[in-house]
């Protein structure tokens, strides 16, 4: 077997990168019901879509020169548990952001969103030919540092107390990792 084929791009060993499924965005709408979940996905307010918007959201992602997102999927049982995206690509600098979510919380914990990272930044550096990732992460989401951390993100700096939750002020973290640092 020669060297391309010898590893699948879009699986490891709990999960596997996948397209969007039809059935994909009434879990999704269901994830919503969790307000934790929304408050970690975004330094916005909380707020829930309709299921038509989350359907036409799956539909214009599709197109080009828009974010590149996956379906994040069980190898045991083939089971939706979040979503992972590169987005605000500039191809010109190589760079892209990113955005990952765990919809579940009976899912996090498991190692499912640090194998998605891994899987998600080999794609960026070996096919897309990226230089950088980036991300901002809400300060309170520690799980979530952690996990950008132990897939090699780097702080880069912090926007001082630009998310106002439960009357209290919290940074969002600016995080990047290089190509160089990833391999």
């Amino acid at each position: 077997m020669d060297q391309l084929n010898s590893k699948n791009l879009f699986s490891g060993d709990l999960v596997r990168l996948a397209a969007k499924r039809h059935e994909d965005a009434l879990i999704m709408f269901k994830w919503q019901e969790d307000s934790d979940y929304l408050r970690r996905m975004d330094s916005d307010f909380a707020a829930f879509s309709t299921l038509e918007e989350l359907e036409e959201r799956d539909r214009q992602s599709n197109r080009q020169n828009g974010p590149i997102e996956f379906r994040i999927r069980t190898l045991e049982d083939d089971r939706l548990v979040g979503f992972v995206a590169l987005f605000g690509i500039e191809w010109n600098n190589q760079s892209a952001k990113l955005a990952i979510g765990i919809g579940d919380s009976k899912d996090r914990g498991k190692g499912y969103g640090t194998e998605a990272l891994k899987l998600i930044l080999g794609y960026a550096f070996n096919e897309l030919n990226l230089y950088r990732v980036g991300l901002d992460v809400n300060s309170y989401n520690i799980s979530a540092i952690k996990a950008y951390k132990k897939a090699g993100f780097i702080e880069e700096g912090k926007m001082r107390d630009s998310v106002y939750r439960d009357g209290c002020r919290y940074s969002r973290i600016m995080m990047s990792i290089l190509k160089d640092e990833w391999m």
